[in-house]
């Protein structure tokens, strides 16, 4: 039996017919673009647990959390109009099980980068936290849950949030008045 020898096949490069319209254009690139975040960008200080215990949460009332959210826009309203500043009442979903923290998007919009970026929050003690913040979504997310835990948040309590440089937040924290 005789085996049949391969053939070579002859690979040329040929110019892509074109219109006479974008003839003198250059030739379009399709190659794929693979946006990759950088590891160093996405801060971790906790492992996750595919089971949370989410028995021991603890609802604020309706009123307690008008309290907190009123104290807050009273803290807003004394700290001057020189720097933009918003309130965010706390719900279970910003401080347990997902920890994501969206804000509104007139405070986005005009106060914050136009691109996903790094936002450093700080607290009333002046120590950092770096968060990763989502231009589309208009959101906090990575580090996010490191913040709400370090500090303590709880359902109901209410942050003030002033930008003091760019891409740099204070966060005041009003606790909510939990009834025992």
């Amino acid at each position: 039996m005789k085996r049949a020898k391969a053939r070579a096949v002859e690979k040329q490069l040929v110019e892509v017919r074109r219109s006479s319209r974008v003839a003198n254009l250059p030739t379009p690139v399709y190659k794929e673009v693979k946006v990759v975040v950088d590891r160093e960008m996405r801060p971790r200080r906790y492992s996750t647990n595919r089971h949370r215990d989410l028995s021991n949460r603890v609802y604020a009332s309706d009123e307690a959390r008008d309290d907190a959210t009123a104290r807050a826009e009273a803290l807003e309203s004394g700290l001057g109009s020189s720097y933009p500043t918003m309130v965010k009442p706390m719900l279970q979903s910003h401080v347990t099980g997902g920890f994501w923290l969206g804000l509104p998007k007139y405070f986005c919009s005009k106060n914050l980068p136009k691109r996903d970026d790094i936002v450093t929050l700080i607290d009333e003690d002046e120590d950092e936290c770096e968060v990763i913040y989502l231009a589309e979504k208009r959101g906090l997310s990575g580090g996010w849950r490191g913040f709400a835990i370090d500090h303590g948040l709880g359902d109901g309590d209410a942050l003030a949030f002033q930008l003091i440089r760019p891409k740099t937040l204070k966060v005041y924290i009003i606790r909510v008045e939990r009834a025992e």
